[in-house]
């Protein structure tokens, strides 16, 4: 595997344009992001820029663009929450260590190779996940959104506030996260191809706080230091050691799934394929060192890599350019964002809380199934309301059950036992003349397709529903995976047949179906002659043995 992405000077013009833009938004978003999440502006500055450059430049998405996100904050929101109430002097180091361990479990997901099985989940769980993370996200940012501080207690403590911050509303700072919502909700398009919503929002918000209210206390940002960050050393507490590990290896997953989900769009766009493993190695260390430097926790954002591609972006360059604008901006214009509002940058937040509601199958998901549907809202409740990882857990869980059942129901009807030639099974005409001539006391018992464990019981069910003859066949020809709980059901029924003095023939095809039945002695139950590849020659055995006196057939 190669360790960083390749890059090239090819495409030179189209990289840094699509850089450039892309820092152009990502500047009010990190801002944004680093407000909502309570570990400041400067830190979701400095995690845009650390996230961007080392994701970008270790990862296997040439084109994605890496930045604080929605999902991202709002774990990284609860994070800091409950580690400063539980230590208020060492919260915040403690919050940015769990960064680094989130970098450190994606770094290991990458070397593990999971990277194509963590986004291998259904959509009704993923579409669950997200909508009730912007929910969340839209909930977190109603008491800025009033002029008002966060109450504590996360989403319930927010709803139980909300008479008071709704009888303590401040009028002049809501109006203008009023007016930057509409400015990103109603811009037109021809205009947003000329400069970014949430920029001209950001700088018309800006604007009418310092013209129409210059001598009320509007709450702004604040003076960011120009300077490079300080180093943050890692800072565990025993305490809260099982807390952090468990909210890292939440926001390291999050993360994951955020990413390549971004890198599958991106791979859509871009008609090419990118490396899942390596894209999360290359997540995991811009996470690591954005910890390591006070910044919060990012992953690949949607709108970025967008706007990235249709920039021009095809090469890693790209997302080393913006990383170097936004750096640029620290550095030499930090001083002009102080007198940002934090009310603007509530509106920008909650916008894209909206947005990231999964609108277009909430609309449709009971039409689509019922089933899938509830599975959708209790996903999404769950995520409100209760816990992250119980959310994904448990819709997972469930959809996979369903899953399951379907897929059992379906192979169910792959079992059958035959004892005539009918349009049950295709029969060649050499076995239709077998079964006919054995006059019912011959029984073909036919599974075909993978045998999962689910088929068990249909085995059992169709083997006990076995009435009075001399042999059975039992044809695993088309049987291409035999589970382990399938496996043994169906030596079971090769038992029962034995010891009931029936002749069993078994017809298998040399793979893993055979190797598995070979494991567990199955063939040690017949004699080895009465072990086939050819259903039709089972059937001339088991017919000719149980009536000698019959012909056979050439």
């Amino acid at each position: 595997m190669q360790l960083t992405n390749q890059i090239h000077f090819r495409n030179l013009r189209g990289d840094l344009f699509g850089g450039v833009t892309a820092a152009i938004i990502a500047l009010p978003m990190a801002l944004a992001f680093g407000v909502a999440s309570g570990a400041g502006a400067a830190a979701g500055l400095w995690g845009a820029v650390l996230v961007g450059f080392f994701a970008a430049l270790f990862g296997g998405t040439p084109t994605l663009i890496s930045e604080p996100t929605g999902p991202m904050t709002v774990v990284m929101t609860a994070v800091i929450a409950n580690l400063t109430a539980a230590s208020p002097e060492n919260g915040l180091a403690m919050a940015f260590t769990v960064v680094m361990l989130a970098g450190v479990f994606q770094i290991l997901f990458g070397l593990l190779r999971l990277g194509r099985y963590v986004t291998m989940m259904p959509y009704t769980v993923i579409s669950g996940f997200m909508s009730g993370i912007g929910i969340i996200l839209v909930i977190l940012q109603l008491a800025p959104f009033l002029g008002q501080a966060s109450p504590p207690g996360g989403v319930l403590g927010t709803l139980r506030a909300i008479p008071d911050l709704l009888a303590n509303i401040r009028p002049e700072e809501t109006l203008l996260a009023l007016v930057t919502v509409a400015i990103i909700g109603f811009m037109p398009r021809k205009f947003k191809r000329i400069a970014p919503p949430q920029l001209v929002a950001l700088i018309i918000g800006t604007v009418l706080s310092l013209v129409l209210f210059p001598g009320l206390e509007i709450r702004q940002i604040g003076e960011i230091s120009a300077g490079f960050p300080a180093l943050q050393v890692p800072t565990f507490s025993g305490d809260q050691l099982q807390l952090m590990f468990v909210d890292a290896a939440v926001l390291g997953m999050l993360g994951c799934i955020d990413a390549l989900l971004t890198s599958v769009i991106a791979d859509s766009l871009t008609r090419t394929e990118h490396n899942s493993n390596k894209e999360l190695i290359g997540q995991g260390l811009g996470n690591v060192m954005s910890g390591l430097f006070g910044g919060i926790a990012g992953a690949g954002a949607t709108m970025g890599t967008v706007v990235n591609i249709q920039a021009g972006g095809r090469t890693a360059l790209s997302g080393l350019t913006r990383a170097g604008v936004l750096l640029a901006v620290i550095l030499v214009a930090a001083n002009y964002v102080a007198v940002i509002p934090l009310a603007v940058l509530s509106g920008i937040a909650l916008k894209v809380g909206i947005d990231i509601i999964d609108w277009n199958f909430l609309k449709r998901a009971h039409q689509v199934s019922i089933k899938g549907s509830l599975i959708m809202y209790g996903v999404i409740l769950l995520t409100v309301l209760v816990d992250l990882i119980a959310a994904v857990g448990i819709g997972v869980f469930i959809a996979n059950i369903l899953t399951i059942e379907r897929m059992s129901a379906l192979q169910a009807e792959s079992v059958k036992t035959i004892t005539d030639a009918d349009d049950a099974v295709l029969l060649t005409p050499n076995e239709k003349r077998w079964l006919d001539e054995a006059n019912g006391r011959v029984l073909l018992f036919q599974l075909s397709g993978p045998m999962i464990f689910g088929v068990a019981k249909a085995i059992s069910r169709e083997h006990n529903a076995i009435q009075d003859c001399d042999a059975i066949v039992f044809d695993l020809s088309e049987v291409r995976h035999l589970g382990v709980t399938a496996s043994l059901a169906l030596e079971n029924a090769v038992k029962e047949a034995v010891e009931k003095g029936r002749r069993v023939f078994i017809v298998v095809a040399a793979g893993q179906t055979k190797r598995r039945l070979e494991k567990l002695k199955v063939f040690g139950l017949i004699p080895h002659e009465h072990l086939y590849r050819d259903r039709a020659e089972a059937l001339r055995s088991a017919v000719t043995a149980s009536f000698p006196t019959t012909g056979t057939v050439a």
